[in-house]
């Protein structure tokens, strides 16, 4: 068969029914006799905005013109909607063909058998276009259930315009995190609180991890625990106190502009997020020039950075068209056409094939840049994510906005955190 390459929150509501229907798969047809002229039809769903959706429509086409007897129906919505939607399929046995995954659902979606492993259909997916570590990101016990369509780094964004006017210079990258600190309260009394250095990073899950692999840890273990104590998360928010205390753009302001972020109304001059977050922070905030700096780091000459490959393509396994998912998802993920319609905006090609279509310019120029000048700092890929990691995640940032807000101490967010991790990981 001929390869087209040659051309968080779902809840512990999403948890529960995953655990529930775990033995209810029907399972797929894969290995059957498969007819490549036969005329069937598959579904795809997505989470993202118009603009993607637009992308994909322009990507089936292509697909088309190649297998025009695969009719692709699709659908989209937000992030958390779509793990509702899945979570509610996954109880009746109907997710879609393909969808679009998430590493953060890999145990909840592989472990109980709701994807299809990929070397059933391996003679219509080509997957010598990923590196190994690409590819263990899309893994479980040695069962490959999902392919990347693309990489991010975790990155510093700072407003070139706003700074501009402060006169004060852009922040060093890879600097300490106290150094960084004293940046953005040197820029927030330049302005006299117009613009704010930065927004709370301790907020972030992120961020906190970023802190724990610089001293050798990680978020979760391999086994699908925590990773770390309630002493280190308390240190960790603590951290904060001072940014909360009016170095920062307050919270009260971040809620007002929901669902915005502070950087991309502007009211910021720096924010961290990942690189592939540049297009839309540029279109937010109306800049001409947004620089990528390198986040801080807990340990100077640490591997804290790694390649996140999160935004996935997988194959339900009670697909009753594997092989045409399975010609689908290796064009989403290795075609030239994907290459040139997406270019980053998925996230930096994860597959050689892919990255040869895309033109690097502009945006995309600009994140392959900071990519490549950050690779001496990425280090091995963290482990699988927990159970209910997209929760936890938004856990976690929920309580970072309370102790922003002055709602909530430390100790009791941390005590709220822990007992939640309890629930969800049972």
């Amino acid at each position: 068969m001929k390869h087209s390459r040659l051309i968080t929150v779902a809840g512990i509501a999403a948890v529960s029914a995953l655990a529930l229907a775990g033995c209810a798969g029907g399972g797929s047809d894969a290995g059957a006799e498969f007819d490549p002229e036969e005329e069937v039809t598959i579904d795809f769903a997505f989470w993202g905005n118009d603009d993607r959706a637009t992308r994909y429509n322009d990507l089936i086409a292509a697909f088309n013109e190649e297998y025009p007897n695969i009719t692709v129906n699709t659908s989209f919505s937000d992030f958390p909607s779509f793990w509702e939607k899945r979570a509610t399929e996954v109880a009746g046995g109907g997710l879609p063909d393909v969808f679009q995954f998430s590493d953060s659902y890999l145990r909840q979606y592989g472990e109980p058998g709701h994807l299809l492993d990929l070397a059933e259909v391996s003679d219509y997916i080509d997957m010598s276009t990923f590196d190994e570590g690409l590819l263990g990101t899309g893994a479980l016990g040695g069962v490959q259930y999902s392919l990347p369509t693309g990489y991010s780094l975790w990155a510093n964004f700072v407003n070139d315009d706003l700074l501009a006017e402060t006169g004060v210079p852009a922040p060093e990258g890879g600097t300490s995190f106290d150094d960084f600190d004293d940046w953005m309260e040197e820029v927030t009394e330049a302005t006299g609180g117009a613009v704010y250095g930065g927004t709370d990073y301790t907020q972030r899950i992120q961020t906190f991890e970023l802190q724990l692999r610089a001293e050798g840890g990680n978020l979760y273990t391999e086994d699908g625990e925590l990773g770390f104590t309630k002493e280190q998360l308390a240190e960790y928010w603590e951290s904060g106190d001072d940014l909360r205390d009016g170095i920062t753009v307050p919270q009260q302001k971040l809620e007002e502009i929901t669902p915005k972020s502070g950087f991309g109304a502007n009211l910021t001059a720096s924010e961290m997020s990942w690189s592939n977050f540049l297009g839309g922070y540029i279109a937010d905030s109306g800049a001409s020039s947004i620089s990528m700096v390198a986040p801080p780091t807990a340990v100077e000459g640490s591997k804290d950075l790694y390649r996140q490959a999160g935004l996935q393509v997988a194959i339900a396994e009670n697909s009753e068209h594997p092989e045409a998912a399975a010609l689908f998802l290796d064009f989403v993920v290795n075609s030239d056409a994907a290459g040139e319609i997406f270019g980053t905006t998925l996230g930096f090609p994860a597959s050689s094939s892919k990255l040869a279509a895309t033109v690097l310019e502009g945006v995309d120029k600009q994140v392959a840049d900071y990519i490549d000048a950050n690779a001496d700092r990425v280090g091995d890929a963290p482990p699988v994510p927990v159970v209910g990691y997209g929760s936890l995640e938004q856990k976690f940032w929920d309580l970072g906005k309370e102790l922003g807000l002055g709602t909530k101490s430390v100790d009791d967010a941390v005590d709220e955190f822990f007992a939640e991790a309890d629930v969800i990981l049972g």
